[in-house]
Order: structure tokens, then C-alpha cells, then sequence
């Protein structure tokens, strides 16, 4: 009789799915986590995965992998201040100068070798240049604290989602069907690629190559925490769609032609979201056909060894959030939006990715905390942490 393999020790991943300014949510998630572990806890994931604006939240814990606590109230403190103008230019000029640059380029041909978008994101490559010491993750590989941190980029000519890691050296590099991993030295110009949502912001030159928005083409986001060694996974995400078990309110129905805003929304909900979901759809249907497997037969070569899924997700749609804070939006900005409809409740769902403001995302923060704190029995044994109270006088986010 053959003997069972030995089971893997567990390697926990951190999943950071993308999504602009709802990534703030993550970031109060964090916050509930850094809060339920005991005092000086070492960073309970060895394995970080971030994609798009999710990529700032897992670089950023990466760089401070050392000091896991600190690193999160730093991330906290940076999004609470978040404003627009941090992150792409919402001034007259610069609104002005971004548009005039867009139409002659996409209509007249003007300019063909630059790159152009709706917005110009510099500020946000200045932001995080201040914010993040990428030496860090080194440090903390060398002192195994982090097993690899990764974020996920798109590739245009080539077509492919491109995973470029930074970790130990044994972590072997992939090739899949329109994926790939690519073991580097992790960069602000890495992250600044892994942002760039098409045609928002401009895509970014590495080597010799143009890339965007790693969540255009990454079919399986789980998949690259999986590649760097982790065999359980925390997913928080950021879906429009309340996950508290209660029916969604039906949409309401206008008889309207869809406002240009509302068609970016549902594209940018399918391009961020869709994917995600159904990659955790996909797990959870290969662990439930691993369990009808034999225990003494080994399915390591099978691609069903089980794979612990969490997730954390919203509670209430963001895109009524962010309707609620639409006024936060620069002057400027509104007039440049008013016209697509973001502006209006209608389009709120594009508006979500786009408002990077402190009351909308102080109130996603919040929202991601106490997200977090409902599912506080769930979150401790998944880490593992046994019987954990909640702080005895919580205090607020916001």
C-alpha cells in the first residue's frame, strides 16, 4: 500500500485585486487584520500578489514586510489623504492639456510616438516614488519575512498578462497560455505599468515593451500566488456586488440609451472583477472534485491539490458610495465628466475606480475594517491565530 505524501506546510498568499480608488477597501481590511494579530506578529503572508491599484497595497506591504504593522498604518495613512490630484492631473491646464493631446492623437494622428490617455497619471509615479523604499523587499526576503511579492502587468504587442516577481531564488519562472512569470527586481516602473488602465492612464515602457493594466488579460489572478508557492489564499476584493448573503436590489430600469459612463463601468467591472470571480469559482469546483479522490491515490501531478480559499469582499455596492461623494470631484474634473455621465448617478460605477478623494475612500476604509471585523472568527482561523477578541474599544477609521 502506497503511503500518502506528506502534506505540504502551509504557505499563506495574499490576493489584491485591482480596481483604482476602490483598492482603498482593501486597505481597511488590512487595518482589521493588523489589529486581530497579537503585538510584533511577523508578516502572516509570505506570498503578496497585487494587481493594478491592488499592486500599490501588496508592493507596499512589501516593502515594509519587516514591520507588518507599521507598514499597513502607513498604507492606511497614505489612502485616508488620498486626493485626485495625487494621482493624475484634475487641474484646468492639466485636464485641458491631457484632452486637447488625446483627441489629436486618437483623431488626428498627432504626436503617434508618445504615449496619451484620457488623464495624465505623473503624480502618481511621484507619490509613490516618496512613499516606497523597494529595498525594503529585498531585506525582507533576506530575513524571510516575504517569499516573493508580485504584480501583474499587460503586455501590449505580445498580448500576454506578465507576472514579474521579486523573491527567493528558487521560485522557477512560468509559462501558460497568454501568461507568463518573469523573476526582476521590482520597480516604481513595474507598478506604474501594472495601473496604467487602458486608455485612462498611458501605458508604461519596461524594455522594450509597452505594457497597461494588468487585469486586461490575467484569466487567472489566483494563479501567480500559486506559481510563487502558496497553498492557501486571503482574496479581498472589490465588487460592486454586496457579498452579505441578502438579494441585490433589482436595477432599476429607465428605458435610456446607456450613457458613455455607464458602458465604461460595466467594462471596467468586467475587466477588474469578472475575471476574479470566476478564477474562485474555478478553485472551489477543482477542491470539491479533489475531495472525491481517493485518499491514498496522489493527485499532485493532477492539478487537484486543495487550495484554502478566503475572501473578503464588500458588503455594500461601492458605486453608491461613490455617488454619494461625487461632489469631491475637482471642478474641473466634473466638467470633463459631465458629458460621458460619470457625473451622475447613472455612471457612479466608473466613478468608483476614478474618485480618489478621502471621503470616499475613508468610507471604503471603514467599510473594509468592519468587513473585515464581521468575519473576525473566520479571518483568526484562517490564520491561524485560535480564539482572537476584538479590540475591546475599537477605534474608528474615519
Amino acid at each position: 500500500m502506497t503511503a500518502n505524501p506528506p502534506l505540504s506546510p502551509p504557505v499563506t498568499g495574499l490576493i489584491l485585486s485591482g480596481g483604482g480608488a476602490r483598492a482603498a477597501y482593501q486597505v481597511g481590511v488590512l487595518a482589521a487584520i493588523a489589529d486581530l494579530l497579537p503585538d510584533a506578529s511577523r508578516n502572516p503572508f509570505p506570498v503578496i500578489v497585487g494587481t493594478s491599484a491592488g499592486a500599490i497595497n501588496a508592493v507596499g506591504l512589501a516593502c515594509g514586510a519587516l514591520h507588518f504593522t507599521e507598514a499597513i498604518r502607513r498604507l492606511t495613512c497614505v489612502w485616508q489623504d488620498f486626493h485626485t490630484h495625487q494621482v493624475y492631473r484634475s487641474d484646468w491646464p492639466g485636464v485641458l492639456r491631457q484632452a486637447s493631446r488625446f483627441v489629436g492623437h486618437s483623431l488626428l494622428g498627432l504626436g503617434g510616438e508618445v504615449p496619451v490617455a484620457l488623464l495624465d497619471s505623473s503624480p502618481l509615479g511621484d507619490l509613490l516614488a516618496r512613499e516606497l523604499d523597494f529595498s525594503g523587499i529585498a531585506a525582507a526576503v533576506r530575513h524571510r519575512q516575504l517569499r516573493a511579492v508580485a504584480v501583474t502587468a499587460f503586455a501590449y504587442e505580445s498580448g500576454q498578462a506578465v507576472t514579474f516577481y521579486q523573491g527567493r531564488a528558487a521560485i522557477n519562472p512560468w509559462l501558460r497560455h497568454r501568461r507568463i512569470g518573469i523573476p526582476t527586481r521590482l520597480s516604481l516602473q513595474h507598478l506604474l505599468a501594472s495601473t496604467a488602465i487602458p486608455l485612462i492612464f498611458p501605458p508604461v515602457r519596461i524594455g522594450r515593451e509597452y505594457f497597461g493594466d494588468g487585469a486586461v488579460r490575467q484569466s487567472a489572478p489566483i494563479s501567480p500566488a500559486l506559481h510563487l508557492g502558496a497553498n492557501r489564499v486571503l482574496v479581498i476584493g472589490v465588487s460592486g456586488n454586496p457579498q452579505s448573503g441578502a438579494p441585490a436590489a433589482p436595477p432599476i430600469r429607465t428605458g435610456r440609451p446607456p450613457s458613455l459612463a455607464q458602458i465604461s463601468g460595466h467594462m471596467l467591472n468586467s475587466t477588474f472583477i469578472d475575471s476574479l470571480e470566476g478564477d474562485i469559482e474555478l478553485i472551489e469546483r477543482l477542491n470539491t472534485l479533489g475531495r472525491l479522490v481517493p485518499p491514498q491515490q496522489d493527485t499532485s501531478g493532477m492539478g487537484l491539490t486543495p487550495v484554502e480559499v478566503l475572501v473578503i469582499a464588500p458588503s455594500q455596492p461601492l458605486d453608491q458610495i461613490a455617488a454619494r461623494h461625487r461632489h469631491e470631484l475637482p471642478r474641473a474634473l466634473r466638467l470633463f465628466l459631465r458629458g460621458p455621465g460619470a457625473t451622475r448617478a447613472s455612471g457612479a460605477g466608473v466613478l468608483s475606480y476614478l474618485l480618489f478623494e478621502p471621503g470616499y475612500c475613508n468610507e471604503l476604509i471603514e467599510l473594509g475594517y468592519q468587513d473585515a471585523m464581521a468575519r473576525k472568527q473566520a479571518l483568526s482561523a484562517f490564520l491561524g491565530l485560535g480564539e482572537v477578541a476584538a479590540p475591546s474599544a475599537p477605534v474608528p477609521l474615519l
